[in-house]
């Protein structure tokens, strides 16, 4: 026999000496229960001058069907009566009791490699044996050979077992994150990427074929998380200053293409399907409108209405509506020249049914009345003209839904109820989106390749709108290319603010369409490299669609019961041990689950070395802070 070479006959000694724990009593599809053998229940082995930890719920164990070797983890255990030692007359207590394990399988050993699923299950008296050192650790290696690995922790129970993830595993993939205020989650989602960027950042091929777009609610991410402010696209966007205060570059680029999308602004308008949202499309596509506000003589198209207003037949036509097309224009466009004329003109308005000596529902046959008419309309202002040349493109399509809706109620086209909603709320959200959006020829700045978008000090209707908007524009941008060797992550951090089944705040419609819009891009997203993280403490809020439609899981803690139920229900990688334990999780402590990971582990999320690199969501220290 040579020194330190060890046979088969030594290998099965050992095993059998050493290794084995017991034999198997009974299987029930997965669930397969182990009867201990007398004598292997001490907490530990000593082994070649190593401890090794003996049997214990959330352990593995293999087990021996013929050449077969399948790998289970410990769900629990029990105490029985052993009745064949109860029968015998000289048996000590000790012998009448059995301890049994009850044990899921998780996958096999193939040809020391594990794999996960079910390729066989044991049979009754198969022998069942502690892992050694070698199988755990292939069982928690999850970088494939043709894989890079990146380091994000360590086993929280094994004190130096390092945690590598493969980033295609990881980030070829959808990611979710999930746990309550202070469990780590924002922790654990910079650190990752952080580990990505440490890693591929000065790689000019990394910087040219991937683009990262990372939603940030609370501005947790600005300034130098993850990586130095230098290196990246930065947006903190503002609604509570006056748009004179904004300067350009604190707006976030969006492409002209997207803003004259008629889908862009019945989401920002929350229009109606069956009467909002075609009015929209005519007004957008109006090109004849566009051309007169783009006209160095603006100020004739609105005489040109106001005379077509109060020259129509029949008694559908509103008699308010040539004051009201003048107010709204003159709010809009904030000209008082406007707003006088639009109050000489009401003036002139006698028992509402003549102007200027005209009866408003006679029809005006003759040219010399239509000119008399004309220039008493040019007199009520006090310079014949309206500038519209400073307006930005933004405002200028604004202004042209406003004078589609004016005209089609002066020709009977649309009804006022309908459009008249839409209308309101154009007059207050276009300001919004002027200070937060800018028209460029592209959307984003390409210099730097992960951009991020803060949201805290905007207000909650561009909160609700803006993110929706633009991970559509990226995401069907990314379709249109269809560039394989190029892939777009879409990062949403507290992402039950845009996620959410169960928002009252909103309309039906609107509600509808913006989860179809994310679970499109769940369910087809990887078509196209489109690949999703998202970041929340309220799983339960989520469309469980969406949930069901991740790939890799950091769990922290949850207590929550509906979280808890949400995340069991949707998860089909995590075991009982693994649900069970995550309300007593430790900050900074997360389950990983999914694809990428062989079986459902417990990490210590490492540390990011420098704070300034780590994410603004540190817990205040009152103490500190009120004795200084």
């Amino acid at each position: 026999m040579n020194s330190g070479v060890v046979t088969g006959v030594e290998e099965y000694i050992i095993d059998n000496s050493i290794f084995r724990i017991g034999s198997v009593v009974e299987v029930v599809g997965q669930t397969v229960k182990v009867r201990i053998d007398s004598g292997k229940n001490t907490s530990s082995i000593l082994y070649k001058g190593k401890v090794i930890q003996n049997i214990s719920v959330g352990g593995y164990v293999k087990i021996k069907k013929d050449f077969e070797e399948i790998i289970g983890k410990i769900e629990g255990e029990l105490i029985q009566e052993n009745r064949e030692a109860a029968n015998k007359k000289y048996s000590s207590n000790k012998d009448r009791i059995s301890r049994i394990l009850s044990i899921k399988v998780l996958g096999y050993l193939d040809n020391g490699k594990f794999e996960r699923g079910i390729k066989e299950l044991p049979l009754i008296d198969n022998t069942c044996f502690l892992i050694r050192a070698e199988e755990f650790n292939n069982i928690h290696q999850f970088v494939g050979d043709d894989d890079q690995p990146i380091k994000v922790g360590q086993l929280e129970f094994d004190d130096g077992v390092d945690i590598f993830l493969g980033v295609n595993k990881l980030f070829a993939s959808h990611i979710g994150i999930f746990g309550n205020t202070g469990s780590g989650k924002s922790y654990t989602l910079a650190k990752i990427y952080r580990q990505l960027f440490k890693e591929f950042g000065e790689r000019a091929r990394f910087q040219e074929k991937a683009s990262f777009l990372l939603v940030d609610f609370n501005g947790e991410y600005i300034d130098d998380a993850i990586i130095d402010n230098a290196s990246k696209n930065t947006y903190d966007l503002t609604t509570s200053k006056k748009i004179t205060d904004i300067d350009d570059n604190e707006k976030l680029p969006i492409d002209k293409i997207t803003l004259e999308n008629t889908t862009f602004w019945s989401i920002f308008l929350e229009a109606t399907e069956k009467t909002q949202q075609p009015f929209l499309n005519r007004a957008i596509k109006d090109r004849y409108i566009e051309s007169e506000i783009n006209n160095n003589d603006f100020f004739q198209y609105v005489v040109a209405k106001l005379i077509e207003a109060t020259s129509v037949s029949g008694r559908n036509i509103d008699k308010a509506i040539p004051t009201e097309f003048l107010f709204e224009l003159a709010n809009y466009l904030n000209d008082d020249n406007v707003r006088n004329a639009a109050r000489f003109f009401i003036s002139k308005l006698t028992g509402g049914t003549e102007l200027y000596g005209f009866n408003l529902d006679g029809v005006f046959n003759n040219t010399e009345n239509i000119g008399a008419f004309k220039g008493k309309v040019e007199s009520a202002f006090n310079s014949r003209t309206i500038d519209v040349s400073g307006l930005s493109k933004i405002k200028k399509i604004g202004l042209k839904i406003i004078l589609k809706y004016y005209d089609e109620m002066i020709r009977g086209f649309s009804n006022r109820e309908h459009l008249a909603p839409l209308i309101k709320r154009l007059e207050k959200r276009i300001l919004d989106i002027e200070k937060v959006l800018i028209i460029k020829d592209h959307a984003v700045d390409a210099t730097h390749n992960l951009t991020v978008v803060s949201l805290r000090n905007v207000n909650m209707t561009i909160r609700k709108m803006l993110p929706m908007l633009i991970v559509k524009e990226a995401y069907d941008k990314k379709k249109q290319e269809n560039n394989k060797s190029h892939s777009l992550h879409i990062i949403v951090d507290e992402a039950h603010n845009i996620l959410s089944s169960s928002s009252d705040r909103e309309s039906k419609e609107w509600k509808d369409y913006r989860l179809e819009t994310f679970e499109e891009i769940i369910k087809e997203g990887r078509k196209f490299n489109v690949f999703m993280t998202i970041s929340s403490q309220r799983p339960s809020d989520i469309s469980s669609t969406i949930i069901s439609q991740l790939h890799n899981y950091f769990l922290h803690r949850l207590i929550n019961n509906n979280d808890l139920l949400a995340v069991e229900k949707t998860i089909a990688y995590l075991d009982k041990v693994s649900a069970d334990s995550l309300p007593s999780l430790a900050t900074g402590t997360c389950i990983l689950a999914g694809l990428m990971a062989k079986i459902p582990v417990v990490v210590k999320i490492d540390e990011i070395s420098n704070k300034c690199n780590q994410p603004q969501s540190h817990n205040i220290n009152l103490v500190e802070k009120w004795n200084n």
